[in-house]
């Protein structure tokens, strides 16, 4: 048997980098920053670190993990062992069917309080509000130039709520997966960054000193209704959001209803946990060099940005106005927490009320806009879906 040299020295992994001029070190650069903001940082790291792994793994040379056929419906065994990536395959299951970003919103419906809100219903005014980040970046995408398919998963960045992002963009552009997941998880990690300096731009301080009545108790009886009424409004109002809200709704339900403990602590632990691991690899792995290094997705983060800058600003800007017609009794820094990532933006409204008044105590009344900013992106994306999709 002869033993051809050559044919090794060119199977190396650095000959496929040199032949690609050094492009796959670059997204490997990217995928070690996301690892290390993960892990150094604490900046989403249940996300951002499968992610950066997944963004190192689908750049190796000459091994291709989201490989597929041109066919995704002749699943033969053949097709699965011999031109199926082992990442396409979770991939094709998990996120190109929508599966993944609807079983974390189980996850996260098991995890949530809606007590907040349910005690401050006008709250949800705020999450509404904070909502008119999507649509005016939905309006800048399509003046940019985008598609309308494409600019609607780019809007949905400023919702902050990376499984809806997921399960939108999945729907409409699939092809721009990698990107706005990136965006839309590092602008959820990058909350405590980007907020504060609008907060006080928009709100005087004599406004962030406010302090709220406390919230009153609410009954067991009123957290089980509260799933199972917006299941069923959403059901009668926007069909086109019931996977998302549905989800969402039934992991609540599982918590509050009290008696079906294994279920719920299997939706908060061991089936979110192991849903991540999968969702964040393979959205990394969609993030090869030729897709991710050019001018669109520049122009993507870019409105991601833009988004949720929008979509904070509009909920302080709400936040004022509630303060004015209560008569000082909302502080309106809990209108930022009107975007939806839980629970880290009503952290931010506690901390930045907080530096004005050190005895002020905002978190549970934020907790109120930030439940419902996850019920308004998710009821967003459902109008993004049936009008766009």
């Amino acid at each position: 048997m002869e033993i051809n040299l050559s044919d090794f020295i060119n199977s190396l992994g650095i000959v496929g980098i040199i032949d690609s001029m050094g492009k796959p070190l670059i997204m490997y650069a990217i995928g070690l920053t996301l690892i290390s903001l993960g892990i150094f940082k604490k900046w989403e790291p249940l996300l951002l670190i499968p992610i950066g792994v997944g963004v190192i793994l689908t750049n190796t040379p000459f091994i291709n993990l989201m490989a597929h056929p041109a066919d995704d419906t002749a699943l033969t065994p053949y097709v699965l062992r011999e031109q199926m990536g082992l990442l396409y395959l979770i991939y094709l299951y998990g996120i190109k069917t929508g599966l993944f970003p609807l079983l974390i919103f189980l996850g996260i419906g098991a995890m949530t309080d809606f007590g907040p809100l349910i005690a401050n219903p006008k709250t949800i005014f705020l999450g509404a509000a904070a909502q008119f980040g999507i649509f005016g970046t939905l309006i800048g995408a399509i003046a940019l130039g985008f598609p309308l398919k494409e600019a609607g998963s780019i809007a949905i960045i400023g919702g902050a709520d990376g499984p809806t992002a997921i399960f939108l963009t999945s729907k409409l552009a699939p092809q721009l997966l990698g990107p706005i997941a990136i965006a839309a998880y590092s602008y959820m990690a990058l909350v405590p960054m980007i907020q504060p300096p609008i907060m006080r731009l928009l709100v005087s301080k004599k406004n962030r000193a406010i302090k709220m009545d406390q919230l009153r108790t609410v009954s067991r009886r009123e957290k089980i209704l509260f799933p199972i009424f917006i299941m069923m409004a959403t059901i009668l109002l926007i069909p086109s959001a019931v996977p998302l809200i549905g989800m969402l709704m039934f992991g609540n339900l599982l918590k509050e209803s009290g008696v079906v403990d294994r279920l719920s602590k299997t939706a908060q632990n061991e089936l979110i946990n192991i849903v991540t691991i999968f969702l964040g690899v393979t959205v990394g792995a969609t993030m090869t060099y030729d897709a991710f290094l050019n001018l669109k997705t520049i122009m993507i983060i870019f409105l991601g940005l833009i988004a949720f800058s929008i979509g904070t600003a509009s909920g302080l800007i709400f936040g004022n106005i509630m303060c004015w017609i209560s008569g000082g009794r909302v502080n309106p820094l809990i209108g930022s927490a009107g975007v939806s990532a839980v629970p880290m933006a009503a952290r931010v409204s506690q901390k930045v009320g907080q530096e004005t008044d050190p005895f002020n105590n905002l978190l549970m009344h934020a907790m109120g806009p930030n439940v419902a900013g996850v019920i308004g992106s998710a009821i967003a994306a459902g109008v993004l879906l049936a009008l766009l999709g």
